[in-house]
């Protein structure tokens, strides 16, 4: 057991990790982060289907396992060295003799090349371990208290994993330094477990011919019903996933680290549920009705933690207005966002844990034997992707984050309701009677499920003023009163807003953080040529165009990276020598958003010169292979999650390319809540190139 616990601390790191290197590769717009993960979870599910459908005429499985850990290791050991020169020829080479749409499918089976192999070994190692664990305790007639233990040490180990990198590692030897160390564990589990396999390989049972019956094929109806439940469930609970990570993004901020305490917070949830499960698991009379309550409890609860998560808000206030600014008052402030996370996550997410290991084990013990292990392992990952394509790219922006859960809830209650109404007798049998028939035990139970969801989601109501607080910053909830609301939408990469004061002032936030703002005064067609005085973000969406464009005044192509108040897109129009400004912002909602700041950015509307491209700025330049006389970057702060690729070495050597031979790259930087260490790195990057840098701050 301990051994799947370093796998699965394993496995996590390299999800981690490998995001963030294909980030700096295709960058991190909505759809690079989902093909990122689909690539990641479609290899996972294809090992597990192949190693369950082949597992059952292996004689010694954890021998294998041990080789597949083995293999996993050393190739996390090559992966820095190779990603560098693989991007490097594709950067220097590939790209820029391909036009846009054979680059964009060339990048993607690169992407595919650098983490597809690992990703199928990594999903071949839970059907392994679980046979050769299963035969070794000879658990093939009870194996659901083993499957509940496997399934728990494999995630207790990953939400360790993605702690242990992101609070830990990364800063200690950076992605390179974190990817040996996830080698070096997989090096060591292959080492333990090829030991024990040697050892007890003479008295291991071979597999009991009964308990490995063909799957293809022979399925029975209640099986196939049982492995749609793993499907459904799945993407349902990516739906969940999705939703809380958003939710939460409000409340604890939208930093790479508050992502990492949530994606563990979850992952604990599901360790906690497989372990309850795993001392009940054989033991219960009817273990697809229980199934079937567990999903309904699953869907109820996931509605339930709605009025949890609006107090949130306060409780997080409570606590910055508690702790000190000081190291041990970050980690207090740490602690008390994953206590939040857990709050919100677990109730749902326990019961989640609960449906793989009882699939299994009544897959198992009806006659599919160690195969149902990689099936099920397989479909309920083919049911995440599936999950994170709905949730992410159509349903977020359709519906909203209240919703987009309450629709989660709909699926896991619909599933466990579907599955209790199997399993009820029916006193006439002859007679056809359906959930809602008059006469249906569960016609009164599905009713009030129903009322209670209703009401709850109801009763919790996301009120704009306190969604868009960000309280994670100052610890201030916002009060409705207060202010009135022009735009707000949830986007596929953030939920944006813009929030008029009182006295005029409006903000545009994303995920609660603003990232620009005006005073009522600015609103005036005539402002931008009177002698105002530039306060607050005027001054940096002002000063910073005309700085960079003072060192390159005749520049005719301009590209500018993130479109905030397009105020520093339309200065920059202003501009007679101008020729094109080609604006490139990752969400889409900002630049709808952003109308709330007309006149003041008109041109960067109807200025002919001026265009749109929504991507991520290192994407467009590699597809684009155009050059510029002045790139401007605008972002949010470095310690947003995915702005922070456009603050290193690798987006400056990248983003000099794009630059004509006498161009300029203009970049703001923000000193505040920023350390000394941070600033002067990224000051270090950009050393040596023709750069000119904006800094505002506390100090300054």
């Amino acid at each position: 057991m301990a051994v799947f616990v370093l796998s699965g601390a394993a496995g996590l790191i390299y999800e981690s990790i490998w995001t963030r290197y294909l980030g700096l590769f295709v960058g991190h717009s909505a759809y690079a982060q989902i093909i990122v993960l689909v690539i990641f979870l479609g290899g996972m599910s294809l090992g597990a289907h192949l190693a369950g459908r082949w597992s059952h005429r292996l004689r010694a499985p954890l021998l294998w396992y041990a080789g597949v850990e083995l293999v996993v290791g050393v190739l996390a050991m090559l992966f820095h060295d190779t990603f560098v020169a693989v991007t490097s020829l594709a950067y220097d080479a590939i790209f820029p003799a391909l036009p846009g749409i054979s680059l964009t499918m060339v990048k993607w089976a690169i992407a595919s090349v650098l983490i597809l192999p690992q990703s199928v070994l990594l999903g071949a190692t839970f059907p392994l371990m679980s046979a050769g664990a299963i035969r070794l305790a000879r658990a093939e007639t009870a194996p659901g208290a083993l499957l509940g233990l496997l399934y728990f040490a494999n995630s207790i180990g990953a939400a360790f994993g993605v702690l242990l990198a992101g609070f830990v590692l990364i800063a200690a030897v950076g992605l390179p330094g974190t990817l040996l160390v996830g080698g070096f564990i997989n090096v060591i589990a292959a080492a333990i477990v090829a030991g024990v396999a040697r050892v007890e390989q003479r008295r291991t049972a071979a597999p009991d011919v009964a308990m490995n019956l063909p799957v293809a094929g022979t399925l029975s109806p209640d099986a196939r019903m049982l492995l749609w439940v793993s499907f459904g469930t799945a993407i349902a609970s990516f739906v969940y996933e999705i939703a809380w990570i958003r939710m939460l993004s409000l409340v604890i901020g939208s930093a790479t680290h508050s992502f990492e305490l949530m994606l563990s917070a979850f992952i604990l949830g599901l360790a906690l549920g497989a372990l309850w499960i795993r001392s009940r698991a054989d033991a219960l009379a009817d273990p697809v009705r229980f199934l079937g309550v567990m999903q309904w409890v699953m869907g109820v609860l996931a509605v339930a933690t709605m009025p949890l998560y609006v107090a949130s808000f306060d409780w997080i206030a409570t606590v910055l207005h508690t702790v000190q600014q000081n190291d041990a008052g970050y980690r207090a402030f740490s602690l008390a966002r994953y206590v939040i996370a857990l709050v919100i996550m677990l109730p749902a997410t326990f019961c989640a844990g609960t449906t793989l290991p009882l699939i299994t084990r009544v897959l198992m013990r009806g006659g599919a034997g160690e195969r149902a292990i990689g099936v099920v392992y397989a479909v309920n990952t083919l049911g995440s992707i599936a999950g994170v394509i709905i949730a992410a790219l159509l349903l977020m922006p359709l519906l909203g984050l209240k919703k987009l859960l309450v629709f989660g809830a709909l699926i896991d209650t619909g599933l466990g309701v579907w599955l209790v109404w199997r399993r009820t007798p029916r006193p006439e049998p002859s007679t056809r009677r359906t959930i809602f028939s008059a006469r249906s035990p569960l016609l009164v139970p599905v009713l009030a499920t129903a009322i209670l969801m209703l009401v709850i989601a109801i009763g919790a109501p996301f009120d704009l003023a306190r969604l868009t607080s960000g309280v994670y910053r100052h610890g201030v909830v916002a009060r409705s009163r207060d202010y009135t609301f022009p735009y707000y939408r949830d986007g596929r990469t953030a939920t944006v807003s813009v929030r008029r004061g009182s006295d005029g002032f409006i903000t545009l936030a994303t995920n609660g953080k603003p990232d620009a703002s005006m005073e009522r005064e600015w609103m005036d067609p005539k402002s931008l040529t009177m002698n105002r005085e530039l306060t607050r973000d005027i001054a940096t969406q002002l000063l910073l165009p005309i700085g960079t464009l003072a060192h390159v005044p005749r520049a005719g192509n301009v590209a500018v990276i993130g479109f905030g108040s397009g105020m520093s897109s339309h200065v920059l129009l202003g501009s007679p020598y101008v020729k094109q400004v080609v604006t490139i912002e990752i969400e889409p909602e900002m630049i709808k958003a952003a109308r709330a700041f007309l006149p003041a950015n008109v041109r960067a509307y109807d200025d002919p010169r001026s265009t749109f491209v929504i991507d991520d700025a290192k994407s467009y330049f590699a597809s684009s292979g155009r050059r510029f006389d002045l790139i401007l970057s605008e972002p949010s702060n470095p310690w947003v999650s995915g702005v922070s690729g456009l603050f290193t070495h690798e987006f400056y050597r990248r983003v000099q390319r794009q630059l004509s031979d006498h161009g300029v790259f203009g970049q703001w930087l923000h000193l505040y809540e920023l350390s000394d260490g941070l600033a002067t790195s990224v000051l270090a990057a950009m050393e040596g190139r023709n750069a000119v840098v904006v800094a505002a701050g506390d100090r300054t």
